[in-house]
């Protein structure tokens, strides 16, 4: 498997970690958390199907859930194109990135009194990512059980000096690549580093681990500062809603 192959596969293995049911469709890939947040549930990879025969299966098994439609290179020349003649909207491009991590700044930059650790309070993490990303807080609870079911990941946190998590990064150890996720900084601590020292100190911890690739999707904000940070683009995710 090339590399773009291996960072589309471990982003497929992560978010079909959210969904408790076994996936059984290799062409037409799904994922339901029952979060009711759009990045949650959705559809991940659509081969050998009509694009309208799919929006409608897709559309049946995530009633009643927002979600989205990643469409990245591992999906059919022409998909983005078909579900939107099909009557879904596309919202976004994410740039698919990469770094190596044998070439990659190995110093996490200076932020002013923060300390980095592993999380342990989940419930305290899923609230601060949540806030970040725009998650019910009534619906922490169901996003905390679904983390818990989610083996190979390391949270990190970034506290600040009054102990309060400033910053949170997730770390996915899997397809012998790191993948991060849950990149935030609370408002209060932005335009300080926090996002820059949170994902160096992810890069740090997979070097100690023997990982020389590192990969994310970035938002269109954030591709200055990863490109700083070693990475580059090798592909992009056109996000639907449907």
């Amino acid at each position: 498997m090339d590399q773009l192959g291996t960072v589309l596969a471990a982003h497929r293995a992560y978010l079909r970690g959210w969904d408790p049911a076994p996936g059984a469709d290799p062409d037409l890939v799904t994922y339901r958390s029952d979060v009711p947040h759009a990045t949650l549930n959705g559809v991940l990879r659509l081969r050998d199907r009509p694009a309208g025969d799919a929006l409608r299966e897709a559309r049946a098994r995530l009633d009643g859930v927002p979600r989205i439609w990643w469409v990245g290179p591992d999906s059919d020349p022409g998909t983005s194109a078909a579900l939107q003649g099909a009557g879904a909207v596309k919202r976004t491009e994410l740039p698919i990135m990469v770094a190596d991590l044998i070439e990659a700044p190995k110093q996490p930059p200076e932020t002013a009194g923060l300390e980095i650790t592993r999380a342990t309070d989940l419930v305290e993490y899923a609230t601060a990512y949540g806030r970040v990303s725009g998650v019910d807080p009534a619906a922490i609870d169901t996003v905390v059980e679904r983390e818990r079911a989610q083996p190979d990941v390391v949270r990190l946190a970034g506290r600040g000096p009054d102990g309060t998590v400033a910053g949170t990064a997730t770390a996915w150890f899997s397809h012998d690549i790191v993948t991060l996720y849950f990149v935030g900084t609370q408002p209060a601590h932005r335009r300080q580093g926090v996002g820059a020292a949170m994902t160096a100190a992810v890069l740090d911890l997979a070097r100690q681990r023997g990982v020389t690739t590192a990969a994310l999707s970035a938002t269109p904000m954030a591709v200055s500062l990863y490109h700083r940070l070693g990475f580059r683009q090798v592909g992009a995710f056109d996000i639907l809603s449907f």
